[in-house]
């Protein structure tokens, strides 16, 4: 379920998942040296473990989300042959849009490469 500014996730049950209930949730922030950041804060349980962890991307890597949601939720336990936590399409596009809203990004701005590769 997607509501500007946090994303819920579940898994369904008896469809073989594993079993997971996420919250997504994420701010603009301002950081004296980078400006406008990112601020994420993903807490939930995976396999009944339950977790909370914190990240900042910056404005230019904040797109990147997905991908470090993904590595955190991996790394309380979240099984990759699974397949990705940030399944439903639908939600990602509107939590792209929103990040995109709140950080006023437009389409064609650069992109810090080395940055978004490292995962900063």
């Amino acid at each position: 379920m997607f509501e500007p500014g946090h994303l819920h996730l579940k898994s369904l049950p008896g469809l073989g998942q594993q079993d997971f209930d996420v919250d997504l949730f994420y701010e603009v922030r301002q950081d004296p040296a980078e400006g406008a950041v990112m601020h994420f804060r993903m807490v939930g349980e995976i396999d009944e473990k339950k977790f909370e962890e914190e990240f900042e991307l910056r404005r230019d890597t904040a797109f990147n989300f997905a991908s470090v949601a993904a590595r955190v939720a991996a790394k309380h336990g979240f099984h990759p042959r699974f397949g990705p936590i940030l399944r439903n399409h639908h939600e990602f596009d509107a939590m792209f849009e929103d990040i995109r809203e709140k950080l006023n990004a437009h389409p064609g701005e650069p992109v810090d490469l080395d940055r978004l590769l490292k995962g900063d």
